[in-house]
């Protein structure tokens, strides 16, 4: 919740996810299986003997279905039965948190769509929180958001899936609206008509962004000819087309109880949760036979490769290279996320290591497997300057020409195995996590042991099966090459894209095919906050839950100790701090943190700077020595100085591709122009090429003499952290800068030009106190009401008028200074009706201010927030060090929670009419 404007960042949620899912909500992100269907997500306790034969997709083997008594055993606080109408339930007891996080699945997604219904599962998703059977238009939303929780939709190719997270006392309520907002929707045809132009201006949006674009570029290549070739969202044609009959008969169809999976996570009790599903779903029925989609091998194309450029008016080239592979149930599947990590699942991949920190030709590059019931996608992701294209290229082709299993190290191979075990682990830490994991499992047909399984499969992956994948998949006759490009003229672009074709014919020629096969030391006991002197503090907060540790140490400091010629200093001593360190270089250093599936970094912010690190408990010592030497030992070397400032010129650069990062980059400066506030927090193109080691090394000098608070979270060994805390602490703090309250700016307007893309990015900004302000519980219930789909701009602007996708309102606050915004994402020809609605609605809370029901749905939705905030051993590390190091108290977030469900509807009101004064706001948009 409030942490994290420690940093003054505004980081607003209003980016789709790239292709594989549409959320339908704002702040909604992929969970780790939408991203890539079968990408093993961390570590886990189990240690089968022998690999267990996994169940095909619609199997229903070993689930018991319960006709008579509602009493099921309950094995390890799990219990997994069937309902007697075929519908799946599955419940996991966890007593960590007072939550529940709640998931249906539906076998219904774009796969399964005709090709004049493209994008009915994703409209249907949108309309079924529209008016229901129980609830008026928007109440879906608001019941959940009023009882402090959270509700989301999600439509991939094979599913759609229904989210709710709340307080655990109110988790029935989670059930009766996932059947209302389905099975009770009411698809008025008024209520369509404007969904379907929300739906419309997301896809228009989706245009604007590079990511979004190159996927449906690289889908259409690679899959074509397949369910999966068209994009979820559909076309303006064929949303348009749909009906509200269209949708009662889609459902009719595909919403079959025994095609869906309930999961409950969460404080309940397993039986009282099967009961209540059995009252709420039981009545369903199946009215016709469901036949499992063909889930064999997709082979290997071979009359490639195959290309596509798309010019635009982009800063950087983003370029992709996907190969067809097999899906979910393929015995390649676990093999192909091991190769993926191998050639670029991060810094230690080859792919990394040479195109991004050795040749320097990539800003970025990336590896990934993405498999889904039919059939997959093994991608290579890069983004790069325009004229290091050619390099790339050819350096690439070369390489997957000459791309041999028996390279890989055994040291190499350990590292990707342990990264993925430790992924799949970590997915666990939430609630919601742990909820999506098993109902992944679960849905897909590989049962309880199914991440056993995995995890089984991982570690016996060996060189002969990765030589598999190279030799059937990895070869050109199957490559998709989707590329876009500065500029404007088609022909050049496919120009482009027939030269790149020609290098790559010419550096990898094609080979025949194989053929297609058929189908540790003493524990803290209680949170301990120890006064180390001089201007140190460490904060010990004991967690058994994983044998993990989140330890973050935040300095007072960040862009404030900044001059105006120094912006973006601090971000790039942030990139370079832990890259060299002593003697160690940064491939050692990658090496050394792959090896033990740790990670360390730093991050500057406004008025901080923050170094972090997670580990295995196991490997505690070794990560702390690192951690601290990184401190006290930096070594800015130049060449790893200069890899970060190319970085850096490139985050620039892409920052400008999209427009609410564009808007983000600039709205500060033109609030605050006089402070470090309205520092480019990245820094100015020529600022940043010309900064040297000098300075680099002058900066952390006076950075790491701030006062300091150290927190670590989790499983650790008390003896070792205070002894790595009294290492840093060894001389007195000097004199922290001071708060400063910075002055507004004189221009109340601002308008900025991004040319080629079809939505504008409206924010209107109110002037607000800092967080030591007494009115900040009041400013985060009016931001919460103003906000999230029951949030009174959205019910007006998106659901009753329809004028954009995206509409929210967020508060950023300093310690003595902030602001509240309201944002929308429409077309140009709707801003000055969204203008209008923003004034108005800010007139009418200022006057008016919350009824007793929005204030309430307010306090439960940030108490709700705050919990959901709060479950990762790394957010709880980051909180209690961000808090103190701004003299605010260790429990300051706890604090405000109390404050806000202590505030009147007066109160409220009160505070709204001090700041909701549309005369007094500021104006900012990006406009095409």
């Amino acid at each position: 919740m409030m942490n994290r404007r420690l940093f003054g960042y505004l980081l607003v949620a209003v980016l789709l996810a790239s292709g594989l899912v549409y959320h339908f909500r704002l702040g909604s992100r992929p969970q780790p299986q939408e991203q890539g269907q079968t990408q093993a997500q961390g570590q886990t306790e189990a240690q089968p003997t022998k690999q267990a034969a996994r169940a095909k997709a619609g199997e229903s083997a070993a689930i018991p279905t319960v006709t008579e008594s509602l009493e099921l055993p309950v094995t390890d606080g799990r219990l997994l039965a069937r309902l007697p109408n075929g519908l799946t339930v599955l419940v996991a007891e966890d007593k960590r948190f007072p939550l529940v996080a709640e998931r249906l699945y539906v076998h219904a997604g774009s796969s399964y769509e005709t090709k004049a219904q493209e994008g009915i599962s994703h409209l249907l998703e949108h309309m079924v929180f529209n008016s229901t059977a129980k609830r008026p238009k928007g109440g879906v939303a608001s019941d959940i958001e009023g009882v402090g929780g959270d509700t989301n939709a999600a439509t991939s190719f094979d599913y759609t899936q229904y989210m709710a997270d709340l307080p655990s006392e109110h988790w029935k309520l989670g059930l009766d609206v996932f059947q209302d907002m389905i099975f009770g929707a009411r698809f008025l045809p008024e209520e369509l008509e404007q969904e379907k132009k929300v739906v419309i201006s997301e896809l228009e949006r989706g245009q604007d962004d590079p990511g979004q674009r190159l996927f449906k570029l690289s889908q259409a290549l690679t899959w074509k000819g397949t369910p999966y070739e068209h994009p979820i969202i559909g076309s303006p044609e064929t949303i348009n087309a749909v009906t509200s009959q269209d949708l009662k008969d889609y459902i009719a169809k595909h919403y079959q109880p025994q095609s869906m999976l309930l999961v409950v996570v969460g404080d309940v009790d397993a039986q009282q949760v099967y009961r209540e599903a059995q009252a709420v779903f039981g009545s369903l029925e199946n009215d016709r036979t469901v036949t499992p989609p063909d889930t064999r091998d997709m082979p290997a194309n071979t009359g490639g490769p195959v290309a596509r450029a798309v010019p635009g008016n982009w800063n950087t080239c983003y370029l992709r290279v996907s190969f067809a592979v097999p899906g979910l149930h393929s015995a390649k599947d676990v093999p192909l996320e091991v190769l993926s990590d191998l050639l670029g699942g991060g810094k230690t991949s080859k792919f990394y290591r040479k195109y991004v920190y050795e040749l320097q030709l990539a800003n970025d590059i990336d590896v990934s497997s993405s498999t889904l019931e039919r059939g997959g996608m093994f991608t290579i992701d890069a983004t790069l300057k325009q004229d290091k294209l050619e390099a790339f290229w050819a350096e690439l082709g070369r390489d997957l020409a000459t791309l041999k299993a028996d390279r890989f190290t055994d040291e190499e191979l350990d590292r990707a195995k342990l990264n993925i075990e430790d992924h799949l682990f970590r997915a666990k830490e939430t609630i919601g996590g742990l909820a999506t994991k098993l109902a992944y499992y679960q849905f897909n047909g590989y049962g309880p042991d199914g991440e056993a399984n995995v995890v089984y499969d991982v570690r016996n992956v060996d060189r002969a099966q990765l030589q598999g994948l190279l030799t059937e998949y990895v070869q050109p006759g199957n490559a998709a090459l989707s590329l876009l490009v500065p500029g404007k003229e088609q022909a050049q672009a496919d120009a482009l894209a027939t030269k790149m074709l020609a290098g790559l014919k010419a550096s990898w020629p094609a080979a025949p095919v194989a053929a297609q096969a058929a189908g540790q030391g003493g524990k803290a006991s209680a949170p301990e906050v120890v006064e180390l002197g001089g201007g140190h503090i460490l904060v010990l907060q004991p967690d058994p839950t994983m044998p993990y540790a989140s330890v973050t140490l935040a300095y007072r400091g960040g862009d404030g100790l900044l001059t105006p010629e120094e912006q973006g200093l601090s971000e790039l001593v942030a990139k370079t701090l832990a890259r060299s360190v002593g003697k160690r270089q940064a491939p050692e250093i990658d090496d050394f943190l792959g090896n033990r599936a740790a990670s360390l970094g730093a991050t500057a912010g406004r008025d901080a700077f923050l170094v972090s690190a997670r580990y295995p408990s196991r490997f505690e010592r070794d990560v702390l020595g690192l951690f601290g030497d990184a401190v006290l030992e930096p070594a800015f070397d130049p060449a790893e100085l200069e890899r970060a400032k190319k970085l850096q010129l490139a985050q620039i650069d892409q920052a400008a591709d999209k427009p609410t990062s564009l808007a983000f980059r600039n709205i500060y400066p033109f609030l605050f122009p006089g402070s470090h506030y309205g520092y480019f927090r990245a820094g100015l193109p020529d600022t940043v090429a010309a900064f040297t080691r000098e300075q680099a090394r002058a900066y952390w000098e006076k950075q790491r003499s701030m006062p300091w608070v150290m927190s670590v979270c989790g499983v650790f060994d008390r003896k070792a952290v205070l002894e790595t805390a009294t290492r840093l602490a060894k001389a007195p703090a000097a004199k922290a800068p001071a708060i400063i309250s910075p002055a507004w700016g004189a221009e109340r307007s601002k308008v900025m030009k991004l040319p080629d893309r079809t939505q504008s990015h409206l924010f209107m900004v109110f002037p607000v106190e800092g967080r030591d302000s007494e009115d900040t519980a009041a400013l985060e219930v009016l931001k919460t009401a103003l906000a999230g789909q029951g949030g009174l701009l959205f019910q007006d602007l998106r659901d009753q008028r329809g004028l954009g996708y995206t509409v929210t309102a967020f508060l950023w606050q300093a310690p003595k200074a902030g602001f509240l915004a309201f944002y929308i994402g429409t077309t140009p020809d709707k801003t000055g009706e969204a203008l209008e609605g923003f004034k108005r609605i800010a007139g009418q809370v200022a006057a008016k201010g919350l009824d007793k029901d929005e204030l309430d749905r307010a306090s439960n939705s940030i108490e709700g927030d705050y919990y959901q905030g709060h479950q990762s051993i790394a957010s709880r590390s980051l909180e209690a060090a961000g808090n103190l190091i701004m003299d605010l108290p260790l429990n300051y977030d706890r604090e405000m929670l109390n404050k806000v469900a202590a505030l009147s509807p007066e109160q409220v009101a009160k505070v709204a009419a001090k700041y909701l004064d549309a005369s007094k706001a500021y104006l900012f948009s990006i406009e095409p």
